[in-house]
């Protein structure tokens, strides 16, 4: 200030307005680095803090809307690089930074929210093992996030081209810095959102990135890929930083890979053993079907040497043919003979045949006088009937009797034919003679 300008009077608001014009023009971006103390949440939505260190306090305020967006949790004890501008507080003359981005400061800091969200989603089972899918043994198609330029993509597709070539599909995404896990998130999600019969549907997915710091390998802990990759209805390999980077990622995906190229052997099998493989397996095989004919050839070769062979079944059939036909002929001659001899017998005693007629006849009479006395007429002159119905079948029992409305009763000297009446029978109708 000038001479003139020193002997001015100025008010308290215009000198106010003069140091936070001069505050926010030189310190109108800045990142602050410090821990976070006395964080406290107004009723608005807005929050109140300081950043320490150990020195200094810096006052802070965030605005909700930017709170309600950060990725990084405010509390008390976490050390932050926060990002923003420093602006006046007119009312207690006092300066402060208004925050407009926030991230987690320093290893330890990051490692502990690492771990709380572990915790967290281990609670929720988006790393249970039921929930983990089989990856496809020859996929068609593979899907890879990861950035377009760079070694990772390279050595992916060198990999699975020189094991088993395949269709590869690349959604191109950034892998650090500020917005990266939103967009590896949505590359799942867009995946996912391709029509199963679509060609363009991938039967696995690869999420890559080379190595790197715990800050630059940050998104791939962020809540939105984890729960993308438990959304995902694909199968999903991680292969993010080097063997021994753990990401929440990996609990999550469905299988872990060390590294890129190890995501590429675990997607695609080598062709070359598979043909291999199947060459052992024809030969095996070929070599079980011959097998099995030779043991079957031997089998029957065993059976037919106890099988006589044909010649030798017709040649015994024919002599066996041969002895009973000359048996056949000797029994014959001499059933002949024996004929011969009885007639030459009978010729000699002709009173023989004569005993043995009158013997007959003798049994015949014998015979007669039995069938006489069991006959009907013999059994109905001692004095019975013979009763039945109106188509001549005996009738047995009252109740046959009672349910025929015609009898037929027969005597030895003739039929007479009675109706039934309800109760009893009423004689009616001629005297037949005898039949």
């Amino acid at each position: 200030m000038d001479l003139l300008e020193e002997k001015k009077e100025y008010t308290v608001s215009e000198i106010s307005f003069a140091i936070k014009q001069m505050v926010e023009t030189s310190f109108s971006y800045v990142r602050v680095k410090g821990e976070i103390f006395g964080a406290k949440r107004a009723d608005s939505g807005h929050w109140y803090l300081s950043l320490k260190d150990e020195n200094s306090l810096l006052s802070a305020v965030c605005w909700r809307g930017v709170a309600n967006s950060l990725p990084v949790k405010i509390e008390d004890g976490i050390e932050v690089i926060a990002t923003g501008k420093i602006t006046t507080y007119n009312s207690r003359s006092s300066y402060q930074l208004v925050i407009e981005k926030l991230e987690i400061a320093g290893e330890g800091a990051l490692l502990k929210l690492l771990e709380e969200r572990k915790q967290q989603f281990l609670k929720e089972g988006l790393f249970d093992a039921a929930h983990k899918k089989k990856i496809p043994y020859l996929p068609q198609t593979i899907g890879v996030v990861t950035s377009p330029t760079g070694a990772v993509i390279r050595d992916i597709i060198h990999r699975i081209r020189d094991r088993f070539p395949c269709r590869i599909i690349v959604w191109p995404t950034p892998v650090q810095g500020e917005g990266a896990a939103n967009k590896i998130a949505a590359a799942i999600r867009g995946f996912n959102a391709i029509s199963k019969e679509s060609a363009n549907r991938p039967d696995v997915l690869i999420v890559a990135r080379g190595g790197g710091s715990l800050e630059d390998l940050w998104p791939f802990n962020e809540e939105v890929v984890v729960r993308a990759v438990y959304d995902s209805e694909i199968p999903l390999i991680s292969a993010v930083g080097h063997e021994t980077d753990t990401m929440l990622i990996d609990y999550a995906a469905d299988v872990r890979a060390p590294t890129p190229t190890g995501a590429a052997e675990f997607a695609v099998p080598v062709k070359n053993e598979i043909y291999n493989g199947l060459l052992t397996s024809d030969l095996r095989m070929k070599n079980a079907v011959l097998r099995y004919f030779n043991e079957y050839k031997q089998y029957l070769e065993g059976l037919a040497r106890g099988i006589p062979s044909l010649s030798q079944i017709v040649l015994e059939n024919q002599q066996k043919i041969d002895d009973r036909s000359e048996r056949l002929k000797l029994a014959f001659a001499n059933l002949l003979k024996d004929k011969n001899n009885y007639l030459k017998l009978t010729n000699l005693k002709p009173f023989y045949i004569k005993n043995i007629i009158e013997a007959k006849t003798e049994n015949l009479k014998n015979l007669e006088l039995r069938l006489e006395s069991v006959s009907i007429d013999s059994v109905l002159k001692r004095g019975f009937a013979w009763v039945s119905d109106d188509k001549f079948q005996t009738i047995y029992d009252t109740n046959s009797a009672k349910k025929s409305h015609l009898l037929h009763i027969r005597f030895s000297d003739g039929i007479v034919k009675a109706k039934v009446a309800e109760r009893n029978c009423a004689v009616q109708g001629d005297l037949f003679d005898n039949l």
